[in-house]
């Protein structure tokens, strides 16, 4: 990835990453607060993982990085599970 000057569908992805990012920050921090913290460690974790510098790091490092097709799948399914059948879900009734 070039860090000088980004694609317009680099910013995109890394845009996204950010996204997932921020919200399973949220998520973990309210299934902290409200649930219990091992599903809040986890979100938490997860989160870790949609960081666009972790990712880079990942890559130079290993040599291989988590393609942006399967976090992205990976975050709708971790979300839908969540506000699906979560704890959370229904202490805030969604």
């Amino acid at each position: 990835m070039n860090t000088a000057n980004p694609s317009t569908s680099e910013r995109f992805l890394n845009a996204i990453s950010w996204l997932f990012s921020i919200i399973f920050i949220v998520t973990g921090v309210l299934n902290l607060i409200l649930v219990h913290p091992v599903p809040g460690s986890f979100y938490l974790l997860i989160s870790v993982f949609y960081l666009p510098a972790v990712n880079t790091l990942l890559k130079k490092k290993t040599g291989f990085a988590i393609p942006y097709a399967a976090r992205i799948i990976f975050g709708f399914l971790v979300l839908w599970g969540t506000l699906a059948v979560g704890d959370l879900a229904e202490i805030l009734g969604l």
